[in-house]
């Protein structure tokens, strides 16, 4: 697995991240998929690309987003009308069966729309719980953005940290450097000598 990269975002990168981005929106995605997608191409966290984004990217691209988003509204639409036709056909396909040489009873067709009402109930939930889960990634979106940033912030000041130190130490290492020389020097400076009684006395060179 390849390190996580911090170093600063090429041109070609941005390109990349723009294109990506556009197409989950167009698609229906979410942005947080985008940027994961993206960090693993680029070994980039996907805090990163988020942040590089909301930073600087986005702003390129205005034109460029709202033309994904419309384009999505069509997709969707179209998508709805597919399920629409779908369901006409379903509703033909019911009215056309025969039974015996005999059309379909009453009790088959209520049966039928009994069974397209479920179905309708069961996609209306999904949606309404798709727009949540979409509320939800945006807010937790917001989250990684702030705390990517609060990340770049103190892994910046942990650095400025770190070279104090370091400054230190090496002011504390000339002071302790100093100390030794200046108590050698003394110890080289002083001597012992006999005195004419045979005692030891300490005389400065």
């Amino acid at each position: 697995m390849s390190p996580t990269r911090q170093d600063a975002w090429s041109q070609d990168e941005d390109l990349l991240l723009a294109e990506v981005v556009l197409r989950h929106i167009r698609e229906g995605g979410t942005q947080l998929q985008a940027f994961e997608e993206v960090g693993k191409q680029l070994s980039r966290t996907a805090a990163a690309c988020g942040f590089r984004w909301n930073s600087f990217v986005r702003k390129q691209y205005k034109s460029g987003i709202e033309l994904a988003k419309k384009q999505r509204k069509e997709l969707k639409k179209h998508v709805s009308q597919v399920e629409e036709e779908k369901l006409s056909e379903e509703v033909m396909e019911i009215t056309t069966i025969k039974t015996n040489s005999e059309t379909v009873s009453f009790q088959t067709v209520i049966h039928f729309l009994e069974g397209l009402h479920r179905k309708a109930e069961v996609s209306s939930n999904i949606e309404d719980d798709r727009e949540k889960s979409v509320e939800k990634i945006k807010e937790l979106e917001k989250k990684i953005f702030y705390l990517a940033a609060e990340n770049e912030k103190l892994s910046k000041n942990l650095k400025a940290i770190e070279e104090d130190y370091r400054s230190l130490i090496e002011i504390m290492e000339r002071a302790r450097k100093m100390v030794v020389l200046q108590e050698e020097d003394r110890q080289q400076k002083v001597r012992f000598q006999m005195d004419k009684n045979g005692n030891l006395e300490r005389v400065e060179k």
